[in-house]
């Protein structure tokens, strides 16, 4: 399997589809609440089953020269455990790296804080409750502490 970042209007449809699924239908988001206004500005990347739909995706952006944000990571269910998350969040790093950014923050779900802290990832603060039920923590990772 490998990272593919979204190319055509029907990639970026099923890219969308499993961001809503995975992170907004669960608890009552409408359609359209998986994306922000950055998406045009954004790095988006994949990975897909044998089919050619995706089972992780992931999204970077830039919040200032010296700092890149990873969002709306997802993996479907099936397929969490496998490296899948692993390996998009290796291709977005390495895409905000050859920026010269100094380094990356993202706001973690309670539940991810482990897999963000087996890449390099420490908790800076407590950040927001989303929909009243997720408590989410800001991280950080230098970019030095990045492989090369």
């Amino acid at each position: 399997m490998i990272v593919a970042e979204p190319s055509s209007e029907k990639d970026f449809e099923l890219y969308y589809d499993l961001r809503w699924q995975i992170l907004r239908k669960p608890w009552g988001q409408p359609r359209g609440s998986e994306k922000d206004e950055l998406e045009d500005k954004s790095i988006h990347a994949m990975v897909c089953n044998e089919n050619g739909i995706p089972i992780g995706v992931g999204r970077a952006h830039f919040n200032s020269k010296d700092e890149g944000q990873i969002r709306f990571m997802a993996v479907d269910e099936k397929w969490q455990g496998k490296g899948i998350g692993g390996m998009i969040l290796t291709y977005l790093e390495e895409k905000i790296k050859a920026k010269d950014a100094k380094f990356i923050v993202l706001n973690a779900r309670d539940l991810a804080i482990k897999f963000y802290e087996k890449h390099g990832y420490e908790i800076v603060k407590e950040a927001h409750t989303l929909f009243d039920v997720i408590p989410h923590y800001k991280m950080k990772k230098e970019i030095k502490t990045l492989s090369v």
